[in-house]
């Protein structure tokens, strides 16, 4: 699994699929659900934000300070034109420096095309970069056990791996993290919503 091989398909995708979400509210239910847990907006990051912003759309309108941040510098570009209000930035979140700590962290269908090995340490890096009592909100593969799989997307082929779902929920609490929320949301599909807040 390679992130930059990653961020070229999308790349080549990125016009279809910004073609394809037009009016999309999909996952919007589940942020929904996340920004109950959150006081006061603050900032906000969205990693893998894709082109089509509806997240960052949400959050803005709801008072939040946004960070866009993907590995497509054609997903980044299209965003950047259709929300010129909000900052993107290009990057691997494997790499990827967060440069302050966030109220409201995202990571929806984009962190489960991380290799194995980075599974792990960017979930400590989101949960660190998280304020005292700020939100997480990320899907993952929903099997019981790690492992990684391949499936073809928009005529291109994508890897996909999961440290298995209680292994998610145990380094969630090992990184300061309590589970609020979790969903086998597209059962029997193996596609987990999970929502997590900072102690």
């Amino acid at each position: 699994m390679d992130p930059k091989q990653t961020g070229e398909n999308y790349d080549h995708l990125a016009s279809w699929w910004l073609e394809q979400m037009q009016g999309s509210t999909y996952g919007v239910s589940a942020l929904e659900r996340a920004l109950k847990f959150i006081k006061e907006p603050e900032k906000a990051l969205d990693v893998g934000c894709g082109c089509e912003g509806r997240f960052l759309k949400i959050l803005s309108a709801r008072g939040f300070k946004c960070t866009g941040l993907d590995i497509s510098s054609e997903m980044i570009a299209l965003a950047a034109k259709r929300l010129p209000a909000i900052e993107f930035v290009v990057g691997d979140i494997c790499s990827w420096q967060l440069p302050e700590k966030y109220q409201f962290i995202s990571a929806w269908d984009s962190t489960f095309h991380l290799p194995l090995e980075n599974q792990e340490p960017v979930l400590s890096k989101l949960c660190e970069g998280l304020k005292t009592q700020g939100v997480i909100l990320f899907t993952c593969g929903g099997s019981e056990a790690p492992g990684i799989i391949s499936g073809e997307f928009g005529g291109r082929t994508f890897d996909y791996s999961s440290l298995g779902v209680p292994q998610f929920v145990k380094l969630l609490w090992r990184f300061g993290c309590s589970v609020k929320y979790l969903d086998y949301d597209q059962y029997p599909e193996k596609h987990v919503t999970i929502i997590a807040t900072k102690n």
